[in-house]
């Protein structure tokens, strides 16, 4: 059997689609199809890389699209649940901040014709993780009616502390890129 070598990045494409779908069921407090999108969204995740990696499937392309698959969901998600006050608002600020922060520093990068090379540290891979916790035990308590406490706040106290060691991590190696640049 061969596999079309676009399979995991068509697979990412589709998670993309499934952001404005579980926008819609969490601000229409459809929180049973807002889980059920995420978990398909985090099992087309699993599968898209899996595929990428067994069958040797990696592209450039999907090197992009796949943690823009990531973010698009996760910020998505917690500017809704922000929005509808299922979570504290200061998280999300947090959150979407710091995405902020690192694609303004990829921009101004390139815009000194200094790019810089994006690679994904330790720290950011269990704030990402973090986040998907969070949320994924938000949007469940809220799909089966459990109370979520003690998990969310320990999960707050880690998206947090996360967030900003990663902004931090990556502010200081893009200004130690940056000071390389040579005034004219």
């Amino acid at each position: 059997m061969t596999i079309p070598h676009s399979l995991p990045n068509l697979i990412t494409l589709g998670r993309i689609l499934l952001v404005p779908i579980v926008v819609w069921a969490i601000a229409a407090g459809e929180m049973e199809v807002a889980f059920l999108v995420f978990v398909v969204a985090g099992v087309s995740d699993a599968v898209d890389g899996f595929l990428a990696k067994r069958f040797n499937l990696r592209s450039e392309l999907g090197a992009l699209l796949d943690p823009l698959a990531d973010k698009a969901l996760l910020v998505s998600i917690f500017v809704t649940l922000g929005i509808w006050g299922a979570i504290p608002r200061w998280i999300v600020i947090l959150v979407v901040s710091r995405d902020i922060m690192i694609v303004a520093a990829v921009i101004v990068s390139w815009l000194f014709d200094r790019p810089v090379a994006m690679k994904p540290l330790m720290v950011s891979k269990l704030n990402t993780a973090a986040q998907v916790g969070f949320a994924a035990l938000v949007l469940a308590s809220l799909s089966f009616g459990f109370e979520p406490k003690p998990y969310d706040a320990v999960l707050m106290v880690l998206v947090t502390t996360f967030t900003l060691v990663s902004v931090g991590l990556y502010l200081v190696e893009w200004v130690r890129h940056m000071n390389t640049i040579e005034v004219r």
